[in-house]
């Protein structure tokens, strides 16, 4: 996914922040899932902006998620900043 902001092209979950490109929270996501639906839940619930990613109809997507994940197909696949934190979602946090 591409966005045009300021004539400067942002991928993959990155944000305007302060002049700066800073990434973002990203989540890869299964429609309908939902522990996906949780994890939108939380993080709306504490203000946080994220990206979502269709990884089961979207094949360039998914192979992004299995980068990241090492191949663990459990969605959400959160990434935050471009670092992998987890897949899944619950409470307790899947670990």
């Amino acid at each position: 996914m591409l966005l045009n902001r300021g004539g400067r092209a942002l991928h993959l979950g990155q944000r305007e922040q302060r002049g700066e490109t800073a990434l973002g929270l990203v989540m890869y996501i299964k429609p309908g899932c939902p522990y996906c639906q949780q994890a939108r839940d939380h993080y709306q619930s504490k203000g946080v902006e994220w990206t979502e990613y269709d990884a089961q109809n979207d094949r360039a997507r998914r192979a992004e998620m299995f980068a990241y994940s090492g191949g663990d197909p459990t969605v959400p696949c959160i990434v935050e900043d471009g670092k992998y934190l987890q897949s899944g979602f619950g409470d307790p946090p899947r670990g």
